[in-house]
């Protein structure tokens, strides 16, 4: 509004009352054409207009365009009741138990109507008529969840009992996590920020699936519940502009502003729905705001003069906090005291009737109406943004109060209050104990519950786990990379995409492959797949490239097969983990291949993808580009030297870092066989280089040691003196080339091992040190480390292009003296053989290494150590690595 004073208030008027006349007799969206009309002659007629993102502090849908609720409200008050009762003794009961537990009473008692309106109306289940809505559940509001789920059947009693008690079997997870209630819970959202990032991209793959025609979506909704202190996650945010540009009017984010976050208000000097409000609109979304419930109506209908409108707009959320946690005198005297005509507004109510005064969140006639505006909305996603009370209900015990989301218990005199403002049927002798509440089964409100959710198709959240088996193709589809290429040299990454192409070929799997590319496509050589299978567009192409005299042009189509995500890795990864999941939110497998710069996966994106081993994800992550000297020019912040370490850290991810073309066949197909075909939860991550070399063939009987993490490749020659030496990626071509090294300057054989994964051998062998502690009777199982080196003779040294602590993992299977080499510290911009000379990973490097276990075993002299350092320019005082 313009601060301006009012030159001339008749004509002001007149515009006013125009404007009246055409909203009363032609409709607002006449009125909307034509203020349009007028700012678009304004501005092309030089004025400036300042864009104003920003609307009244009121509700966006007014009261004569409100619906009407259908059903029995009273009766879905008093389901929602129950519910709020048995999320609070959920709680309350787990901290008698133990204080250790925590958990939170406060935010599902601020949603808890946002989600009931939901259950009861608009939420739909998997049925034979439709695919099922997805919720992202605010992670906080579990408790909530579970509650409603008691009073369907679907969670017993026992289980509400042991809430964060889970080690026994018996008890419920903290947070929504799939991996824990594989059949109830659909997405993991508790690490803030994640869940709305993941529902964009969830809704945008929905649409892929049906603009691809592999899955019918139809109307299908993504509704992701959030919180107003969450949205100030950078990944909250960052990709409402991606929703808006591809109109995905299939997703809903309904904002709980309780206006609190952990430790106190969100935007205490300002107010968050305003600002809310400002981004979501400028980025192109429909915002609905439900920020006063009905008892305002009347006194908005006699605000004639809109004083109440601009108190309402200057006070901040602050206040508002203060309002509802001080009662209904203090807002008396401090909101509409401060002009004497409030005060006059409110002069026949009571200071209960001021208190009373709801906020939209709490009103079940507003959030329907909004819902339905939400779900009945064409061409862009929207947002409800719904102002409630944090704690709500829990009066003394921290109703809208700094400590409230910290509250896990409540005494006995908050009980009866609680209890008797929702009418709970609990006796006053029953109310320490804080006992759990269900009706009958034959209670009108349990008949009501049940047949809300049999007329949306079932209950809610439901994770489906079964999807149409997938036949993997056989090792021998591979076979122009199992067969080696001669002089000819390519990268590992290179034989990535001519793997891709095979599968791609495939009559029954092919059209399933989903390759994710985060505008790096040509630096991975996969530029060729542009034309062939097209660059996914809701739109299609609605240009002429500048490359389409080119054989691979850049080939946009709706029906396109690949995803192209720009420089966005978060939103690669959201994206991969839609289609990694499909077969559970979609009843679809589908086989995601998201290629990479291998240190912009896990390092950048590593919360994601601890979220999809939580979410059963099945899929591929190509780290490409791998490791910390193979990336030669790009220095520093490009160099991977610890992905392995991280990807290590998931039970779920199975990770190798294999050196030849048939090292990464054999271990895509059993990827495709184990997660396609046999259905286990487990994901891949696969590095890749582009340095390139020969690719010889596989050698006879490998693939179960590649599976398993190492096989000999190269044995050496007959002589008294032996070492081990161990290598993976790149680095194992300078294992190999340590070798003859060592044989041919000093008479020493050197067997050759790729070990294809540290990560799977060191899991391996603490399973089996793990058998063995819990067998004492019985013979210790030795590990395939200790097994296949035992058979051996001589020290091993381990070279692997990432950090030491990587090769390091197996140390405690290994059977003699074991050295390993690595690149620890940061990274450099040079060539290859000055990366590995600088990191001491090179074939002198590791020579070195080799002989100085041989001197330290007596097997040699040290003078020959020292030679081997004069021989191979080895400098003693060259800096440490690790420190400059």
């Amino acid at each position: 509004m313009s601060n301006k004073p009012d030159i001339d208030p008749q004509e002001t008027q007149e515009w006013l009352d125009a404007l009246q006349a055409v909203l009363e007799q032609e409709g607002i969206e006449r009125a909307h054409f034509l203020l349009e009309q007028l700012i678009d002659k304004a501005r092309r007629s030089g004025a400036y207009l300042p864009y104003r993102a920003n609307t009244a502090y009121l509700n966006t849908i007014p009261l004569q365009h409100q619906k009407s609720l259908p059903g029995d409200r009273a009766m879905e008050r008093r389901i929602r009741s129950f519910v709020r009762w048995n999320a609070m003794a959920m709680v309350v009961q787990a901290n008698r138990l133990s204080t250790e537990l925590g958990g939170h009473i406060s935010s599902f008692a601020s949603v808890a109507t946002l989600f009931d309106v939901g259950y009861n109306h608009f939420f739909r289940a998997r049925s034979k008529d439709h695919g099922g809505d997805l919720l992202f559940i605010q992670g906080h509001s579990a408790p909530g969840i579970y509650a409603r789920a008691f009073l369907e059947g679907r969670i017993s009693e026992e289980q509400l009992h042991n809430f964060r008690q889970e080690v026994d079997g018996h008890g419920l997870p903290s947070y929504p996590h799939p991996w824990l209630m594989p059949d109830f819970w659909q997405f993991p959202t508790v690490s803030m920020g994640l869940g709305p990032l993941m529902a964009i991209y969830q809704a945008r793959f929905m649409r892929y699936l049906n603009d691809r025609g592999l899955v019918n979506t139809g109307d299908r909704k993504v509704w992701a519940f959030l919180g107003d202190g969450e949205m100030d996650e950078p990944e909250s945010l960052g990709a409402i502009s991606l929703a808006a540009r591809e109109r995905l009017d299939n997703l809903i984010f309904v904002v709980n502003c309780n206006l609190q976050r952990l430790d106190g208000p969100v935007r205490g000097n300002g107010q968050i729905i305003q600002e809310l409000e400002a981004v979501f609109r400028g980025a192109g979304w429909n915002v609905i705001k439900v920020i006063w419930g009905s008892y305002w109506d009347p006194l908005l209908a006699r605000d004639k003069s809109g004083l109440l409108l601009k108190r309402m707009e200057e006070c901040v959320d602050g206040d508002y906090q203060t309002y509802k946690a001080r009662g209904g005198r203090y807002t008396r005297e401090h909101f509409f005291g401060k002009y004497p005509e409030l005060a006059e507004l409110v002069a026949n109510m009571s200071d209960e009737d001021v208190w009373r005064l709801n906020r939209g969140g709490h009103d079940p006639v507003k959030i329907y109406t909004a819902y339905a505006a939400a779900a009945a909305h064409r061409g862009q996603p929207t947002v409800i943004l719904a102002k409630t009370v944090k704690g709500y209900g829990m009066g003394i015990a921290g109703e809208g109060m700094n400590i409230t989301h910290s509250q896990k218990k409540m005494g006995e005199t908050a009980l009866k209050a609680f209890r008797d403002r929702f009418n709970i049927p609990i006796s006053d002798d029953q109310i320490a104990a804080t006992p759990f509440y269900k009706p009958a089964p034959d209670s009108p409100e349990m008949k009501y519950l049940h047949e809300r959710r049999e007329a949306l198709g079932g209950y809610l959240p439901a994770r489906h786990t079964k999807a149409p088996v997938l036949e993997a193709p056989g090792l021998e589809t591979f076979a122009p990379l199992l067969e080696g290429t001669g002089e000819k040299e390519m990268s590992t990454t290179m034989a990535l995409v001519r793997l891709l192409s095979l599968i791609l070929r495939d009559k029954a799997i092919g059209r399933l492959v989903v390759p994710i590319v985060p505008d790096e496509a040509r630096t991975f050589g996969m530029e060729g797949l542009f034309r062939q299978l097209g660059i996914y567009s809701s739109v299609g192409q609605l240009y002429d490239p500048v490359d389409s005299d080119q054989l691979l042009y850049y080939r946009e189509d709706k029906q396109g097969q690949i995803l192209q995500e720009g420089i966005n890795e978060a939103g690669a990864t959201s994206s991969w983990i839609a289609a990694a999941t499909a077969y559970a939110n979609h009843g679809q497998a589908m086989i995601p291949f998201y290629v990479f710069y291998s240190m912009f996966g896990f390092q950048r994106v590593g919360d994601l993808i601890w979220a999809a081993g939580d979410m059963r994800a099945r899929g591929f992550l190509i780290g490409g580009t791998a490791g910390r000297t193979t990336l030669a020019g790009e220095g520093l912040q490009h160099q991977d030297g610890h992905s392995h370490l991280v990807a290590a850290t998931i039970p779920n991810c199975r990770s190798y870092d294999p050196a030849f073309a048939y090292e990464l066949a054999v271990i895509v197909q059993d990827g495709l066989r184990r997660m396609y075909q046999e259905q286990e939860d487990r994901f891949y991550y696969i590095t890749t280089m582009n340095e390139n070399y020969p690719q010889p063939a596989m050698p006879e009987g490998a693939e179960a040691g590649i599976l398993q993490g190492m096989y000999l490749f190269r044995q050496g020659a007959d002589q008294p003196r032996r070492v081990q030496l161990l290598g993976s990626g790149t680095i194992l071509r300078e294992a190999l080339a340590a070798a003859e090294l060592l044989e041919k300057d000093f008479e020493i054989a050197a067997d050759v091992w790729s070990m294809t994964s540290f990560n799977e051998l060191r899991r391996e062998g603490l399973d089996a040190e793990r058998w063995s502690l819990l067998h004492p009777e019985e013979p210790r199982r030795a590990s395939i480390v200790e097994t296949r080196l035992g058979e051996t003779r001589g020290p091993i040294v381990a070279a692997t292009d990432y950090q030491r602590a990587y090769a390091d993992q197996i140390r405690p299977f290994v059977p003699r003296r074991y050295r390993v080499l690595g690149t620890d510290g940061f990274g450099r911009s040079d060539i290859r053989r000055q990366l590995r000379r600088f990191f001491e990973v090179d074939r002198h490097y590791i020579a070195l290494a080799a002989l100085k276990a041989l001197a330290d075993d007596g097997e040699i002299p040290a003078r020959a150590v020292a030679e081997a350092m004069e021989k191979y320019r080895i400098d003693p005082n060259k800096p440490n690595p690790v420190t400059i």
